[in-house]
């Protein structure tokens, strides 16, 4: 009986400890999405705003994902990459519970997560992702336009290989 109480009260602990990482999700959703809204009522699309010597604001849509992949291809696409986003969800949802008090390998999951459902809200809304972000280096040529959804997912898989990193030179 005393065990059983035990593990009831660990997966209410477990439950909750799942709380920040929703945060910080959220608040990825919640940056990226008022970024995108300014951006798209203050550009007119393929419209660009020069910041700095490497920088532009522009406003691109991609229909495809990471570096326009598939973007010229006739929409199914947008729903494709819509189910792989919400799999993903789901996994990093299940990884969360199951890892709750990692704290960098959470963290790196709770950005790819919010970064992942930024995205996906365009991709319903719009069949196309939002973005805005446009580096480039004279001469050079120019980094394909990015969103804050991007950064995080990006972020995020920089800290799990750290992580990832760290836990092999432990051992």
């Amino acid at each position: 009986m005393a065990t059983k109480k035990k593990s009831t009260s660990s997966g209410a602990a477990a439950g909750s400890s799942l709380l920040p990482w929703l945060g910080v999700a959220f608040i990825v959703i919640l940056v990226d999405q008022i970024t995108k809204i300014t951006i798209t009522r203050t550009f007119m699309h393929g419209e660009e705003k020069p910041i700095t010597s490497f920088f532009n604001l522009v406003l691109a849509y991609n229909p495809g994902a990471a570096f326009s992949f598939l973007a010229a291809q006739g929409g199914w696409q947008r729903w494709f990459f819509g189910a792989i986003a919400l799999v993903a969800v789901g996994f990093i949802l299940h990884l969360l519970r199951k890892h709750a008090g990692q704290r960098m390998f959470c963290w790196a999951l709770a950005l790819i997560m919010g970064g992942a459902l930024g995205n996906l809200i365009d991709r319903v809304a719009y069949g196309h992702v939002i973005d805005f972000l446009d580096f480039y280096w004279r001469g050079i040529g120019h980094f394909p336009a990015f969103n804050i959804a991007d950064s995080a997912i990006c972020l995020g898989a920089f800290l799990f290989i750290v992580d990832e990193l760290r836990r092999v030179n432990k051992k």
